[in-house]
């Protein structure tokens, strides 16, 4: 549980040290360089806290997600659907499991002049292969911290830490959660 808190930190600390020296680079020009409305594609892996990293090691899969801004390029509206196959542990008769979630949420930039993002997300995770005895879908929320990096002239970088936190698969279970991180290229629409 310790080193999963200080990967959690270390990587939080790193996309903050990006953040600065991004923030660095483009001092004087107080209008954010946010698109209206964009989208991203990219990977996202995580390690399982709790219980189920008694059972699970790891998870690797990718995402799709749009933002559209609502209120002054600062509060966005999104949705976001993808897969994810979280690896078992060398447990006889466990098999890895993968799902589909979709979620909609709120991304938030608090400060005018900067890309740093809190996001929260709620919605359903569709299990494809589950277990005999376990839901097909379960209750999904990913609270996320992240900073959005310009690239190029309508396109960015999206690096984010995140906790996934799902409803239980099988009643009597225990929630299967997540530390993860996401990175994802970001163009305008």
């Amino acid at each position: 549980m310790k080193k999963i808190i200080k990967t959690g930190i270390t990587t939080l600390a790193l996309v903050l040290a990006v953040a600065a020296g991004v923030k660095a680079q483009t001092k004087g020009n107080s209008e954010p360089q946010r698109p209206s409305f964009s989208l991203s594609v990219g990977p996202e892996a995580g390690i399982p806290v709790g219980n189920f990293s008694d059972f699970y090691k790891w998870s690797l899969g990718g995402s799709v997600q749009a933002d559209y801004a609502i209120i002054k390029k600062t509060l966005y509206v999104n949705l976001n659907a993808g897969f994810a196959n979280v690896f078992a542990d060398d447990v006889p008769g466990l098999d890895d499991l993968q799902w589909i979630p979709v979620k909609a949420g709120l991304r938030y930039y608090p400060f005018q002049s900067n890309n740093l993002y809190v996001q929260g997300q709620a919605g359903v995770n569709f299990i494809t292969n589950g277990p005999t005895g376990y839901k097909t879908a379960a209750f999904t929320y990913s609270p996320q911290i992240g900073y959005l990096i310009p690239l190029g002239k309508g396109s960015y970088l999206d690096a984010g830490v995140k906790f996934d936190g799902n409803s239980k698969f099988v009643d009597g279970g225990d929630a299967a959660n997540l530390i993860g991180l996401r990175v994802a290229y970001t163009f305008k629409l």
